[in-house]
């Protein structure tokens, strides 16, 4: 069951935290395709590598290897100076990148001056201590890294992610995005999760869709 905290867009699971959740299913790191708009508070069937409700399939993860190279890091004060909320955004209650959520990671990822990235700082704190919160993490960035956001919407379509390690509480961490191309409605991203030391804690690729 994904709680309704854990949201994106107003009726369904946030995709990076949906597909850090089914991951468990295959181990780390893994890769998850979301078929479907992961329902809220609902009871969820799990058969084998797949995550059902009822008859629509909701997700399906397994074992990949990444493939991206993470860029170099981006320091905590310059990610804090380019960070601004999205307040424009369709999905304001993003548990990720909601700028109404003040329970939320309120990861606000802006364009770094002089890179093709988008950056953000991030202080995970206790009750962020699993493998899913640096899923959803991971996650946002990569919209706003397309370029789409702005001029359009996306939406998560696949996430593939690597995790290093869990974040500790309190914890200077940054997260960076970059464009890996697009294909007509289907845009590509890498991102990438740095610790307080400028390690690389966690790093995935995302296939974001633009609605018809």
């Amino acid at each position: 069951m994904i709680d309704g905290r854990f949201r994106g867009p107003a009726t369904s699971g946030n995709g990076g935290y949906t597909c850090g959740l089914v991951a468990a299913l295959v181990g780390n790191p893994a890769e998850v395709t979301l078929s479907a708009p992961p329902p809220l508070d609902v009871p969820l069937r799990i058969d084998g590598t797949s995550v059902w409700a009822g008859a629509t399939l909701v997700a399906d993860a397994r074992s990949a290897s990444i493939g991206v190279v993470p860029p170099e890091p981006v320091s905590f004060d310059e990610a804090m100076s380019v960070a601004e909320p999205d307040l424009g955004s369709p999905f304001p209650e993003c548990f990720v990148c909601g700028h109404k959520r003040a329970d939320g990671l309120r990861i606000f990822a802006g364009r770094v001056p002089g890179r093709d990235l988008v950056a953000a700082p991030w202080i995970p704190g206790e009750e962020h201590a699993a493998p899913e919160f640096v899923w959803a993490a991971l996650d946002c960035p990569g919209a706003y890294a397309t370029g789409v956001p702005g001029r359009g919407t996306v939406v998560l379509g696949r996430l593939a992610a690597r995790v290093e390690r869990v974040p500790h509480a309190g914890e200077r961490c940054v997260v960076v995005g970059w464009s890996l191309g697009a294909d007509g409605r289907k845009h590509f991203a890498g991102t990438a999760l740095y610790g307080g030391a400028g390690d690389v804690v966690g790093v995935a690729r995302a296939v974001w869709i633009e609605p018809r």
